[in-house]
């Protein structure tokens, strides 16, 4: 059966399973992978998600149609995996005076390697790095933001920006130096 947005939504609004089902299954895929960014686990997207979703269908009604469908459930999604983040961990971070918080360096871009391998190491990222990344790189979220969604200064988010990308950037070193040996091996 084929669906406008709208119809979507409003059948949602008046908590048809139906409809909700339809959601769920038209948006849980992009939405799992959104979880996966900010979970430490499998499990825990898992997780997210599910609390996500019910969020989303307790506050379908005030969804206005001024913006995408999917960019307000999205958001949704991320600030699920925030509210989760805060409740299992107590951020401990620690700022090296000496540090130069500007002076970042960008992710190095490897051709050989997949979306899902770059998941992979930025799902590894410590917790807190590994929120800023996603939150400031993927989603778009200024430091600002950042700093009032996760009670934290806008000069830490910019410093934990900084040593995500740092880690992210060596393991990318490291990966490339592993894959140059193993062609060395096999010529």
């Amino acid at each position: 059966m084929k669906v406008t947005e709208y119809e979507l939504v409003e059948g949602c609004k008046r908590n048809e399973r139906k409809f909700q089902e339809m959601l769920y299954k038209q948006l849980s895929a992009k939405m799992f992978a959104v979880c996966l960014r900010y979970a430490k686990s499998r499990e825990e997207a898992e997780d997210m998600l599910q609390t996500g979703f019910v969020k989303v269908f307790n506050k379908i009604s005030i969804f206005n149609y001024s913006g995408s469908l999917e960019g307000w459930v999205r958001r949704i999604m991320v600030n699920t995996a925030i509210e989760i983040y805060r409740k299992n961990k107590f951020m401990s971070c620690t700022i090296d005076i000496d540090e130069n918080i500007n002076a970042y360096s960008p992710v190095v871009h490897q051709d050989s390697l997949g979306a899902k391998e770059l998941m992979q190491l930025i799902s590894r990222l410590p917790g807190t790095y590994r929120i800023v990344f996603n939150m400031y790189s993927i989603e778009g979220y200024s430091h600002k933001e950042i700093a009032e969604e996760l009670g934290i200064s806008e000069v830490l988010s910019r410093t934990q920006l900084s040593r995500a990308r740092t880690i992210l950037k060596n393991k990318l070193a490291a990966l490339e130096k592993h894959s140059e040996r193993v062609l060395c091996e096999v010529c």
